[in-house]
């Protein structure tokens, strides 16, 4: 079978791989989709693990089952995390399922951008997700950002009738355009660099959408971080307003140091969190948003390519100018 091995941004290789053999509990997909995540394209973060083939949002078709499942079947469509958590640690017991260690150690192989992925045992008892028939394969990529978005909302305390601020209009900044909106933000303002992200977020439903380079004189109940860019950091101390919160959803790149006015932010109420990931209980979640359509996803969709052009992907993708989501389709 053919897989896109990443070597690094600007080198992705198509291969030829020995398709997966399944054991017991497991099952083999065959890949529909597969979008590219703002995180497959972190190079500080991706090459010290390189070659690898990346991907993470894939849906599928059950192309075989192993012994002893008997939940699935071949041809059911399904969406699969590739990350799953214990759900017995001190962490999951708590709600903390994204610090788990099971988590940061489990994964399908090879990746989601190949024509089969074995999944695992416990990735099948605890990851796998049937697609409704309200939700294609293409819209099914979007369950895993989806549901990270989710949790980061609702890890701020996000509350309907708030102003809210977003900065950086990419595809994690627009899911959760979408989802603050769904949800009954009062106002909601989002800032790029990329004149084509601004226009498509003014398309969908932001009330202002403001170039990051121009003077930002609003205040949010809460201030989303969905880009790496460290002036969006910087920013987003000054347009938090009293008792606000300021959601860090994106990291910056390692050894960044962020000033923070420790004095003015106790005196004023305000609350810096972070997200990471995703719980299961959010995937569910997303996948039932996606089914009822109340996230319209469709319109973010950009490119579909074939995994042949997975290089082609990653090069749209980096270079942003009229790209938000790419979805290749093997």
């Amino acid at each position: 079978m053919q897989v896109a091995v990443y070597y690094n941004n600007q080198d992705v290789r198509i291969q030829e791989v020995p398709q997966p053999k399944i054991g017991e509990g497991e099952i083999l997909l065959k890949v529909k989709a597969s979008g590219i995540c703002g995180s497959d394209v972190m190079e500080w973060y991706r090459i010290k693990k390189a070659p690898l083939v990346l991907g993470h949002e894939a849906t599928g078709e059950i192309a075989q089952v192993g012994g002893e499942v008997s939940k699935y079947k071949v041809g059911d469509r399904v969406f699969v995390s590739h990350h799953v958590p214990c759900n017995q640690c001190r962490y999951c017991l708590s709600g903390n399922h994204t610090v788990c260690q099971t988590l940061h150690t489990t994964n399908y192989f090879p990746g989601g951008f190949s024509e089969y992925i074995r999944v695992p045992k416990i990735n099948v008892e605890r990851g796998v997700f049937l697609l409704p028939e309200e939700i294609s394969f293409e819209e099914g990529t979007f369950v895993e950002p989806l549901a990270c978005v989710l949790r980061g909302q609702r890890i701020a305390g996000f509350q309907k009738g708030q102003r809210v601020i977003i900065l950086g209009a990419g595809i994690s900044g627009l899911l959760h355009l979408l989802l603050a909106k769904a949800k009954g933000a009062e106002k909601i303002t989002i800032t790029d660099i990329n004149e084509f992200r601004l226009k498509k977020a003014k398309e969908l439903c932001a009330d202002n959408a403001i170039n990051a380079k121009d003077n930002l004189k609003d205040l949010a109940d809460l201030v989303i971080i969905s880009t790496s860019a460290q002036p969006a950091f910087l920013q987003a101390l000054k347009c938090v307003d009293k008792a606000g919160t300021i959601l860090m959803f994106a990291p910056t790149e390692p050894g960044i140091i962020l000033p923070v006015p420790v004095n003015d932010f106790w005196r004023q109420s305000i609350k810096i969190v972070h997200s990471y990931g995703a719980s299961p209980n959010d995937t569910a979640e997303a996948v039932e948003l996606l089914r009822k359509k109340a996230i319209n996803v469709n319109s973010l969709i950009t490119h579909r390519l074939k995994l042949k052009d997975a290089g082609l992907g990653f090069k749209l993708f980096l270079n942003a100018k009229d790209c938000i989501k790419v979805i290749l389709e093997p």
